[in-house]
């Protein structure tokens, strides 16, 4: 997700949102209890694809596929994937074979023939049974892809051909607030939530996250709300007053944890490897969000 200069939600770092709830606890301690989190299984990771100099694009091997996602496998429920091309379809067959189930997800960008074959593709996985919650595009209003009555139409197609699966779209959570129309349209609203990327504090990241979350609960008027995206930096450059690194990347996952497991909220974290590829547009920060280092090992 892209740095947003202009943030919807206007989020005063004031004492009246409290205390961290990590903030009494020893450096140890914090590190014992995201283990117990861990071994103890989180409800979903965004499935990170690409090992070092590979990219999007790269046709990926099952065999790749497989190893990280049997890595997975003894901490998590679900898994999230974002495309269905070059070896993204094979994410969720795979998950499938493991006992893992599927967020799936059709990138829909410019493109019309890869738009076309994303959402083919998808729709064939559905129908053989590999799909649990079918995500059609991710955050193609926010970059502007694909005009929003297309956007609608791809959405009505794909619930049209796989019905009985929720079928929703992915994009940060003021854009269901910002688009009711998409709220309505959407069987699940899958929200993403970044307090990072509003350049928010760590110290009041959570209390943040919490706010972004309730106001996609609001936009979704009593539909299934999903966190598809929260996460962290464990290093690279400061964005306002969010700060990457090793303890407050571990903190924030232990928080959003406990939080989601003491509300029952369903939440993709992000991510669930390191990836160079995405230094880039979002600077040396993108490659340093996945609990897993690049060398697929645990970084806490």
């Amino acid at each position: 997700m892209s740095y947003r200069p202009n943030q919807f939600l206007s989020f005063k770092e004031s004492k009246k949102y409290g205390k961290q709830p990590l903030d009494k606890k020893s450096d140890e301690e914090i590190r014992n209890l995201f283990l117990e989190i861990l071994y103890g299984g989180v409800h979903g990771f965004c499935f990170s694809l690409y090992e070092d100099g590979q990219k999007p694009g790269d046709i990926i091997s099952a065999g790749q596929i497989r190893r990280r996602m049997q890595q997975l496998k003894p901490y998590t429920s679900w898994a999230r994937s974002f495309s269905c091309i070059e070896g993204n379809e094979l994410i969720p067959q795979i998950a499938k074979e493991l006992g893992i189930k599927t967020l799936v997800g059709a990138w829909l960008g410019t493109d019309e023939k890869k738009n076309r074959q994303e959402i083919e593709n998808l729709i064939q996985l559905a129908k053989d049974g590999f799909v649990d919650i079918a995500a059609v595009g991710n955050e193609v209003l926010y970059r502007n892809d694909l005009p929003k009555n297309e956007l609608m139409d791809v959405i009505r197609h794909v619930k049209n051909e796989i019905p009985g699966i929720s079928v929703g779209y992915v994009d940060a959570y003021y854009e269901f607030v910002q688009h009711p129309d998409i709220s309505e349209l959407c069987d699940v609203i899958l929200c993403n939530c970044y307090p990072f990327w509003e350049g928010t504090d760590y110290n009041y990241s959570l209390p943040h996250m919490q706010q972004m979350y309730k106001q996609a609960v609001e936009a979704g008027k009593g539909k299934r709300v999903i966190i598809t995206e929260t996460g962290w930096p464990s290093r690279g450059e400061s964005l306002g007053n969010a700060v990457p690194s090793h303890m407050n990347a571990l903190k924030y996952f232990v928080n959003t944890q406990l939080w989601a497991i003491d509300e029952n909220i369903e939440v993709f974290y992000f991510s669930s490897f390191d990836e160079s590829w995405k230094v880039g547009a979002e600077g040396e920060v993108g490659a340093y969000w996945g609990i897993w280092d690049k060398h697929e090992k645990l970084k806490f």
